[in-house]
């Protein structure tokens, strides 16, 4: 599936935006705090339901509005009537005026009304996200991507999730219940250690969070396996990524029930886990293995851990293309202030595979690409 039509209501710094997008390459032309970002943080939402970089959702609202919304028409590569499907996610911040506002504050406590914060549809009705997201699938890319060598366990984790769950509704559901197990479990844990509390009332979300977490692991674990067994054209073929896995089980709950009633926390499972850039290095090489294997954030250079990254995206890409058997959206933003002339070199062959949107800045990082629908801002 690809994206044709995008229109933008009160959304971020857009008050009314309509764009149209290329089956090819599409670039997107502006100068900083021109919304260029705004578009492909939209596109994101379409498609997998939530912002990349907002902390709650109500920041996509804007700020002189109540509601915003998202559509987006998405239609098959091959179809030649375009007809297709349409998306929405409408944006609250939890509450609309109704009628006139009255001026007195007295008067204007039972002026809103409730609603929900997030709405999503798909043409016109609603939807859950774990129906929602997947229905237009994206790779993005952007800056903030090459922290995924050094920031934290939970950068990469988002990372994983954000994969799998575009291409795996089951992967959905075990992760949304297992956030919910976790809170609860947690809850309990806090209550068993402040007031007493029976340790029988975990089994039940004991045996949830294995249920759940097991299945979790199992996909990321494979996604990984692919990552690393991945055939594709790339200048560099010593990567890979080594699995952290933080495994849950009955044994390992109860190895660990001292402290986690102590921590008020669940210290085992999927919610734990990492994995780690590794770079083979056969310049020393040992007697037995044939080399040796660095910790790319430790001891990879910074062009080294922005080419780890590259290899990553580009795995990421022919992943949801083997399982999916569909070309997923590429998305990049302003990437390419943040690369060399060789890693552009890389971006630009990658993005003739499948439709790309791309902002810029600077025109002159797309001058190699031929053909090219471009918007200005």
């Amino acid at each position: 599936m690809i994206i044709r039509k995008l229109h933008l209501s009160n959304f971020r710094s857009f008050k009314e935006k309509t764009v149209g997008f290329s089956e090819n390459t599409t670039v997107i032309i502006g100068p900083n705090a021109s919304g260029k970002s705004n578009i492909i943080e939209s596109l994101f939402l379409l498609s997998t339901g939530k912002s990349f970089r907002a902390r709650i959702e109500e920041e996509m609202v804007n700020y002189e509005e109540e509601i915003a919304r998202v559509k987006g028409a998405i239609v098959e590569v091959d179809n030649k009537e375009r007809s297709g499907t349409n998306l929405e996610v409408v944006l609250t911040r939890g509450e609309i005026t109704i009628g006139e506002s009255p001026k007195k504050y007295e008067e204007n406590l039972h002026a809103g009304k409730q609603v929900a914060r997030k709405r999503l549809l798909i043409n016109g009705v609603g939807k859950r996200l774990i129906d929602f997201a997947g229905t237009f699938r994206t790779v993005l890319f952007g800056p903030w991507d090459l922290g995924l060598v050094t920031e934290a366990p939970s950068v990469r984790r988002k990372f994983l999730d954000t994969v799998l769950s575009q291409v795996d509704r089951e992967y959905r559901r075990a992760s949304l219940s297992y956030e919910k197990g976790l809170r609860q479990r947690n809850k309990l844990l806090l209550g068993i250690r402040e007031e007493n509390l029976p340790r029988s009332l975990l089994l039940f979300w004991d045996k949830l969070l294995i249920k759940n977490g097991d299945y979790i692991a199992r996909c990321r674990g494979e996604f990984i396996e692919f990552v690393n067994g991945a055939n594709f054209q790339f200048p560099i073929s010593n990567f890979q990524l080594e699995y952290d896995k933080s495994a849950i089980s009955e044994a390992r709950l109860e190895q660990y029930k001292d402290e986690e009633i102590a921590a008020a926390s669940t210290l085992v499972g999927p919610h734990r886990d990492d994995f780690v850039f590794e770079i083979r290095n056969t310049r020393n090489v040992r007697r037995n293995t044939g080399y040796e294997k660095h910790n790319l954030a430790s001891y990879g250079s910074r062009g080294e851990q922005r080419m780890g990254v590259l290899w990553l995206k580009l795995a990421e890409l022919a992943y949801i293309e083997e399982v999916t058997k569909e070309k997923p959206t590429l998305l990049l933003d302003d990437i390419f202030s943040e690369l060399d002339h060789e890693h552009r070199d890389i971006v630009f062959e990658a993005a003739k595979g499948q439709q790309t949107i791309i902002t810029t800045a600077d025109p002159h990082y797309i001058e190699n690409f031929k053909k090219v629908e471009k918007i200005n801002l």
